[in-house]
């Protein structure tokens, strides 16, 4: 990357002014064309700093996939501010932690939270306006509706306050807090970008812009244009980082209907609209994705789907070749990544070649170091931990202690370790094992619930599986498998369950305890919380021995 200030507000901006008439945004019957995202866009932001924000003020977002998510972005981005996302299914306690960790000055949320902030509202006397979008006349007294912020378009960019751009402006991305309570992980945009070209965003490409005022002529004069349907929610990375290499390559972003998730919806989208690329978070999503198109083989025209990308939670084989059956020109495309650490590895199935699951190639900017700092070599059989090198996040907001943990320099080089464990294969392949915050040390043994998961979920009856540590007398603890069995099995039982996982792992990997529930609980994005699998568990375990 050269010496120019790179930003995503001027790169978005040049898609406006190049292609203003195209959708930008659509969600269901709603289209919002490029010209009104940048306009809203350009009002909001002269209203934040309007109501007294400065340079690198924080704006939380806190709102479900909406057009309104994304533009709050671009808006933040456009007045150098610093925007960060809000769980919707927080509490008003932890949306209180997380607002507070945050130093929140601007929150734009949907009106259907204003219960939830009402509770602790009077405890943020540093929030300088609260911005209530889908009020519909029903706005709280406290808050300014949406659409009176964003009715007036300023007569000049609104970036142009004394500050301007900076090298040093950044994002946050707030992590889920499963194993502890969420923090922030600050990103310089020059590197979220520079690290998005490892990823083949096309904001760079191949062939690098000079500056990212270039990016409408590239986006107009491209034959092809992306339209991007992304399933997971806009709040967490997945999503989030999908939608800007969307907006990036001057494409089409794709929003499923607020509520629920189902295949069927978001099948209907994907014809509807001719997505080219749908963007997932594994198994979760592309299981009941498979489901559907079993149960009605020839109901969707998905002859414009090329690439199915997936993050955050691995998916089977066999739902892989599945999908491709339905989809034969699909390419799917797996990466292993996380808030703080993108681009760790990436696995491409299609119908000409096939990869293994937690197979991953690792990316040039990646290596596997043990616990003392030694890199793991190629086929050594040794496990180690996941190191990213190149563009990396700052660190975590207002936490020097972790940040020092997570991102050690090795080898004379900054790297972001956020505790993946991996062996090196002889081709110098990853074999990803897991998280270690998650790992279970059975007798000395270390099972990471990733690997049991994966086995268990091959099993035509299993539809989900979430796999924890319960205390154990003997070997200090056991693995619990909780279990979510397909509606249309029979229940396999413990004893054959126990037999398919001893055919794929050793001995003391397998389950030695099995909880059958209706739903393991996933959240929105697809993820596991572990903390509560675990309590599921143990009180399943407690009424079984009492």
């Amino acid at each position: 990357m050269n010496d120019v200030i790179w930003n995503y507000a001027p790169a978005w901006e040049s898609v406006a002014a190049a292609m203003p008439d195209q959708p930008a945004i659509v969600q269901g019957d709603d289209a919002w064309a490029w010209s009104r995202v940048d306009a809203e866009a350009d009002a909001l932001a002269a209203g934040l700093i309007g109501a007294g924000l400065q340079q690198q003020s924080k704006v939380a977002v806190y709102m479900t996939n909406r057009p309104e998510f994304l533009v709050s972005y671009f808006a933040a981005f456009k007045a150098g501010l610093v925007p960060l996302n809000i769980n919707y299914r927080y509490t008003s306690s932890e949306l209180a932690y997380l607002l507070d960790n945050a130093d929140a000055e601007a929150v734009v949320f949907h009106v259907q939270y204003a219960s939830v902030i009402e509770d602790i509202r009077d405890q943020f006397g540093a929030v300088k306006i609260w911005v209530a979008v889908g009020s519909d006349g029903n706005c709280p007294d406290w808050a300014t509706p949406w659409e009176q912020v964003t009715g007036e378009t300023p007569g000049e960019r609104p970036y142009r306050a004394p500050w301007g751009h900076d090298p040093e402006d950044f994002m946050m991305i707030y992590t889920g807090g499963t194993t502890g309570m969420p923090k922030g992980v600050m990103w310089r945009l020059a590197d979220l970008i520079g690290r998005s070209n490892y990823m083949a965003n096309p904001l760079l490409g191949t062939d690098p812009l000079e500056s990212p005022e270039d990016a409408g002529e590239r986006a107009k004069a491209s034959p092809i244009k992306s339209r991007s349907l992304i399933a997971p929610p806009l709040m967490h990375a997945t999503g989030l980082i999908s939608g800007f290499g969307a907006f990036s390559q001057g494409g089409l972003v794709i929003l499923l209907p607020d509520g629920k998730f189902s295949a069927e919806m978001l099948l209907d989208a994907a014809e509807k609209h001719k997505a080219t690329r749908l963007t997932i978070v594994g198994e979760p999503f592309a299981g009941p994705i498979l489901e559907a198109l079993d149960d009605h083989p020839g109901r969707w025209d998905l002859s414009s789907l090329l690439a199915i990308g997936s993050s955050g939670a691995m998916w089977t084989r066999e739902t892989k070749l599945g999908l491709i059956k339905h989809i034969p020109q699909v390419n799917l495309m797996d990466s292993y990544a996380s808030s703080e650490a993108m681009g760790m590895g990436i696995s491409t199935m299609n119908a000409q070649s096939e990869g293994k699951t937690a197979h991953f190639e690792i990316s040039p900017t990646c290596a596997v170091f043990s616990e003392d700092g030694r890199r793991i070599e190629p086929g050594s059989d040794e496990a180690g931990m996941l190191a990213v090198g190149g563009f990396n996040p700052v660190g975590y907001y207002k936490d020097e202690e972790k940040t020092a943990k997570t991102f050690p320099v090795i080898e004379g080089e900054r790297w972001c370790m956020p505790g993946d464990w991996a062996k090196v294969l002889e081709d110098g392949s990853l074999e990803i094992l897991g998280r270690g915050s998650q790992c279970i040390n059975t007798g000395g043994e270390k099972v990471f619930p990733e690997e049991v998961e994966e086995a268990l979920r091959r099993h035509q009856a299993v539809r989900d599986v979430a796999v924890t540590g319960l205390p154990d007398p003997k070997w200090g603890e056991r693995v619990c498998a909780v279990v979510e069995l397909s509606p249309r099995a029979s229940n396999p039982g413990e004893a054959e369950l126990t037999a398919f996982v001893r055919e794929q792992l050793a001995d003391y990997k397998c389950p030695r305890d099995f909880v059958f529930v209706e739903t393991v609980g996933r959240a929105p994005n697809g993820k596991l919380d572990y903390k509560a699998i675990k309590a599921v568990a143990t009180k399943a375990m407690e009424s079984a021995a009492a």
